[in-house]
């Protein structure tokens, strides 16, 4: 089937989602430019909040903190090995994706060896880690008891799982490469296909989480690593599967139609972008500054405007680091600039 059709006539209101989107990821200010002490911290924070998210959407018990005392090496004992091997191969995996993620191919061996890392603690998988399905693995609901109550959806069979995969990567693989569909949209189809596919034996969920934060931060939206995006798909978890749901069901018909998809996805998206930017508002931005940088715009807020040699002399800063600072703070819309060459002047916005 033509994927393409898939998200051919997009609504104007997924465009509007996505333009905001895009005006909020201009807004960003790259990891380079700002403290890279903060940076790690909120970092080392997203990898706990996504791991804790990620594996209890699947149905594991640990908390955010029962993940911080483990990852610190300290014992909880009250969980079952496969919650602590599971938590522990997503945390490992997810924190590799962040540091590496441009040297990481998007491909199908990649994606095998992701899932291999996924569950490379995890005892019952070992004997399918990296491996598609050889059983079929319809998706159930199971009630509280851990029974099965009703089917809701049979994915690939397992004889065909190679050969859609296969299919899947090359034309996320191409559509990437042209350049002619948004990345939003590539990566929205490429989730909702990998997902009804469900081509390993378990882990399909997790991987999935895990091939967002890599497709998002190569298609250059940076912000992955600051704020949860697992965290905001587990407190609106019960629209996530009705929308993969009902876009699931038409994948193989003559009216494929994951708009429901697309929307809950952009939607989920844009609120992660929104949560990063309130990350540089006035509140935030002191944290987030080098102790350098922080003293040219506490200079600044104190008078109505200055030229940059006057607020190296007063600072006692370096003119080229005042020229970044001014730089960083003019991309964080703090500052404005009046005037160019000699007479340049800045002043708090």
């Amino acid at each position: 089937m033509n994927k393409n059709k898939h998200i051919e006539n997009i609504p104007q209101n997924l465009w509007k989602l996505i333009n905001q989107i895009d005006e909020l990821k201009g807004q960003w200010v790259g990891g380079a430019k700002m403290n890279p002490q903060v940076l790690g911290r909120l970092k080392r924070s997203v990898l706990i909040t996504s791991t804790g998210a990620s594996t209890r959407i699947e149905g594991a018990q640990l908390t955010d903190e029962d993940i911080e005392k483990m990852m610190r090496g300290l014992s909880v004992q009250k969980f079952k090995d496969r919650d602590t091997q599971e938590v522990k191969g997503y945390y490992e995996l997810l924190e590799n994706v962040f540091n590496a993620w441009d040297k990481i191919p998007f491909s199908e061996s990649s994606i095998q060896h992701l899932h291999k890392e996924l569950l490379k603690y995890a005892e019952k998988d070992k004997l399918h880690r990296g491996e598609y399905k050889k059983i079929e693995n319809k998706v159930e609901m199971i009630n509280e008891a851990g029974q099965s109550v009703c089917t809701l959806f049979d994915t690939t069979p397992a004889w065909l799982t190679p050969k859609e995969m296969q299919e899947l990567v090359e034309w996320t693989q191409e559509a990437i490469s042209l350049k002619e569909i948004h990345p939003l949209l590539i990566i929205a189809n490429f989730l909702v296909e990998f997902l009804n596919i469900h081509p390993f034996q378990d882990g399909n969920g997790r991987l999935s989480r895990v091939l967002t934060n890599l497709l998002l931060l190569k298609m250059g939206y940076p912000y992955m690593p600051y704020i949860s995006h697992e965290k905001l798909i587990e407190d609106n978890k019960a629209d996530y599967y009705l929308a993969l749901r009902k876009s699931q069901k038409t994948l193989k018909t003559d009216k494929a139609d994951i708009s429901m998809w697309i929307e809950f996805f952009l939607k989920i998206l844009l609120t992660q972008s929104e949560f990063a930017i309130e990350l540089l508002s006035k509140e935030n931005i002191e944290k987030l500054l080098s102790p350098k940088q922080l003293l040219v715009w506490q200079y600044l807020q104190g008078v109505q405007e200055a030229t940059p040699g006057e607020i190296s002399k007063k600072t006692k800063v370096a003119r080229p680091t005042v020229s970044q600072a001014l730089d960083v703070l003019l991309k964080l819309k703090k500052v404005e600039r009046i005037g160019q060459g000699r007479t340049t002047r800045y002043k708090k916005k």
